[in-house]
């Protein structure tokens, strides 16, 4: 090493000490302005608190008036008051988006008290669609496991990696999807619900013993493992086309997720896909059909067969009834939008 050198390497070490403490400077600002944040998120956390409180004693009251016995002119002043309040109503959520949520019950479980709140918007996008990559790669992973369970390989051991696979699959989204709703999505109850529910259906299935009713099933179980698996892949892809239309429309939430099923404003292209979601869940109940007649058979003495046919059962009912109720809401809306487009003709 020449004098040279060794004079560079003390140069580039005091421009490195001036250029740190510039750093400590811009650290100590971030550490203030984090503080400052924290503080302000508190303040306004109790005041949209307070906030509530006071609208909630103020409709208390409004309940205890007769409006039968006040003005016209007093009436018209309610109407407003409540429609006043019901907008505040909305003006809070909207405030609340970037504000910190506490855990529910089951990510408290989980997790505890770890704040999991995203409280920017590219962040909440990014776990959004991550969330999105993981449901399609791992369905992907169950398709071709199932396809080549039914057509090539029976063995025990590779039914135990695929239901082993779906109970992890369905857990995880469990909590993910908890997650997804402390940050806003809108994703409804009952695919909530479902996701529960098939983690104990899958557990049960993969601790059923290989005896004869197991053999009678299996070939029907991996088959519609198959087909729900299809039919996911086909969701996503129309779904995700309809996320991006309406944000492009500026109709669409940013934490609108694909789901199992369709929210209410899928509607354009809709008819494709209906009779493959309703085929899946004529398929769930054939399930709970067959499965409630193997437990009926002299040799069967497993526990695993009735309760598997309630859950079949249970995911076909939920699922076909929110399908029949979004799909009411649909219909219903947009009847009352041509009403109100022919009178506006007249």
């Amino acid at each position: 090493m020449t004098t040279s050198d060794l004079d560079g390497c003390f140069d580039d070490w005091n421009d490195l000490e001036k250029e740190f403490v510039q750093l400590e400077n811009d650290h100590k600002t971030y550490q203030k302005k984090l503080d400052e944040m924290v503080t302000y998120q508190k303040k306004c956390m109790a005041s949209i608190a307070h906030h509530r409180y006071r609208i909630k004693q103020i409709n208390e009251t409004l309940k205890k008036i007769n409006l039968a016995n006040i003005a016209e002119e007093e009436k018209e002043k309610v109407t407003k008051l409540k429609n006043d309040m019901s907008e505040r109503k909305s003006v809070f959520r909207d405030m609340e988006e970037i504000l910190p949520h506490k855990n529910g019950l089951y990510l408290s479980i989980i997790l505890g008290s770890v704040n999991i709140s995203l409280l920017n918007k590219a962040d909440k996008f990014q776990y959004k669609q991550n969330y999105e990559k993981f449901k399609l790669t791992v369905t992907y992973v169950v398709m071709f496991l199932s396809a080549f369970m039914h057509f090539i390989t029976e063995y025990r051991w590779t039914d135990a990696v695929l239901n082993f696979l779906l109970v992890w699959y369905y857990c995880t989204l469990t909590i993910r999807e908890s997650i997804l709703v402390v940050n806003g999505s809108r994703i409804k109850g009952w695919w909530l619900t479902h996701h529960f529910i098939s983690t104990v259906c899958a557990g049960i299935t993969l601790i059923w013993p290989d005896s004869l009713t197991y053999q009678l099933f299996r070939k029907q179980y991996i088959f519609f493992t198959l087909y729900l698996s299809c039919v996911y892949v086909m969701q996503y892809y129309y779904q995700s086309g309809c996320l991006y239309r309406m944000r492009s429309l500026g109709e669409g939430h940013d934490m609108d997720i694909t789901v199992e099923g369709f929210m209410s404003w899928m509607w354009k292209g809709l008819a494709f896909l209906l009779p493959f979601l309703f085929l899946g869940y004529v398929f769930q109940f054939y399930n709970a059909y067959t499965l409630y007649q193997l437990s009926r058979l002299p040799e069967c003495k497993e526990w695993q067969v009735i309760v598997l046919a309630v859950i079949h059962f249970i995911l076909f009912a939920g699922n076909l009834v929110t399908t029949l109720h979004v799909l009411r809401q649909k219909i219903q809306s947009d009847l009352s939008w041509l009403r109100i487009d022919k009178v506006k003709e007249i």
